[in-house]
């Protein structure tokens, strides 16, 4: 810790010398300049004497803000911010701001920098209302609306999110169709806990229309449909689901195996999970054909089937229910190494990590439609090879 406070105070302290010595220059000698500069030796003292709190406020006072100095201090500010110590960057950006030399451009900069220091300690008001500010002023106009987006998305004010975003859209010559899709699915999701059915499919069609690859979207029409007694018209939206975004298959797979079964559709349902198994192997299919085979043809069968096939597509679910299988099989009796095995499996699967965002790497347990961590949407994936420890339950549940 130590280490870290030099390494991070001795470009500050390297400016403050540097300016005092090329005030120095101006005026007299470098040794009549340090006898009259004994505050820049106070502030090194205090810096070797572990006392970094002392240290910043003396070399600050020095470092007078000019145009020369500016960006040491925004530097300094942003090194602050990022390492967690945001109280001080708080306090170097607001002494920044009251300095009346600065320029309109320098002060919008300090401004942006504050308002990001807020945002950071969770002060979202005065983030916003600096934000809002600037974007009157038509200064940082494109940073500005991103960080108004996360305020927005922060607060869960879905309407402002996409109100904003739009106006991103011509600020920055981008497009964010994914993201307006979430916003109207989270908006879906409020109508639905509203007990407004009808305002939800509104949502999700507006989601669909400016995302048409919106498998969220899809997905609740059908959770709609299914809760009106709607059943066949949701497994058309489901199996679309499957076949336009596979990767979504094992959120999905427990509805659309349900529903084949409340239609008696067993021989639908099987020829499904047949395809996907070729076309999708470890998206958790296999282990409900698997069931449905043992449900049809015996545990001998169902047994055959997942040794060929994790031979083939390496699965520990399907190891694990392979496994399961032999336990009940009367030819292994009581066969101890089998049951320590399976248990020992369970504990492995009970550790490891079912989803992973693409583009943080942040890691979870259950999937987000937004990564908690870098705020991106639809980045986090199931993991290849990994199922969910509850899978094998939830395929004895439905079937």
């Amino acid at each position: 810790m130590q280490f870290e406070w030099l390494i991070l105070l001795l470009p500050l302290a390297a400016a403050s010398g540097w300016f005092a010595a090329s005030r120095a220059a101006r005026k007299e000698s470098a040794k009549s300049e340090r006898e009259a500069n004994p505050v820049y030796f106070q502030g090194l003292n205090y810096l070797l004497n572990e006392e970094p709190d002392k240290a910043i406020d003396v070399f600050l006072e020095m470092l007078e803000v000019d145009a020369d100095t500016i960006e040491t201090h925004l530097a300094l500010g942003n090194l602050f911010r990022r390492r967690g110590e945001v109280e001080r960057a708080i306090r170097i950006h607001q002494n920044l701001i009251a300095r009346p030399a600065l320029s309109r451009e320098q002060r919008a900069q300090a401004v942006l920098e504050l308002a990001q220091d807020y945002m950071r300690s969770g002060l979202y008001d005065r983030a916003e209302q600096l934000l809002l500010e600037l974007k009157q002023g038509r200064q940082y106009v494109v940073p500005v609306l991103r960080n108004l987006v996360k305020i927005y998305q922060q607060e869960k004010d879905w309407d402002a999110c996409l109100k904003t975003i739009e106006a991103l859209d011509i600020e920055s010559g981008e497009t964010h169709d994914l993201q307006k899709s979430h916003y109207f699915c989270e908006m879906a999701n409020k109508a639905r806990a509203d007990g407004d059915n009808e305002v939800a499919r509104i949502y999700l069609k507006r989601a669909l229309n400016v995302y048409k690859g919106c498998v969220r979207a899809t997905h609740l029409l059908a959770r709609i449909d299914i809760q009106e007694n709607k059943r066949k018209d949701a497994l058309v939206k489901l199996l679309d689901a499957a076949e336009r975004a596979p990767e979504y298959l094992p959120e999905i797979i427990r509805e659309i195996v349900d529903i084949y079964r409340s239609e008696g559709d067993m021989r639908g349902v099987r020829t499904f999970l047949e395809d996907q198994v070729k076309r999708h192997p470890n998206q958790g299919t296999e282990l409900f054909l698997a069931e449905i085979i043992r449900q049809q043809s015996g545990d001998a069968e169902a047994t055959r089937f997942l040794g060929e096939y994790i031979a083939k597509n390496p699965s520990m679910p399907g190891l694990i229910r392979l496994v399961e299988l032999q336990c009940t099989m009367p030819s292994m009796g009581n066969d101890h190494l089998l049951y320590n095995v399976r248990a020992h499996l369970h504990r492995l699967m009970a550790e490891r990590i079912n989803y992973q965002c693409q583009k943080c790497g942040f890691e979870a347990k259950q999937l987000h439609w937004q990564c908690p961590s870098c705020d991106s949407w639809s980045t986090i994936k199931r993991r290849s090879l990994i199922e969910a420890d509850n899978q094998i339950k939830t395929v004895k549940e439905v079937l």
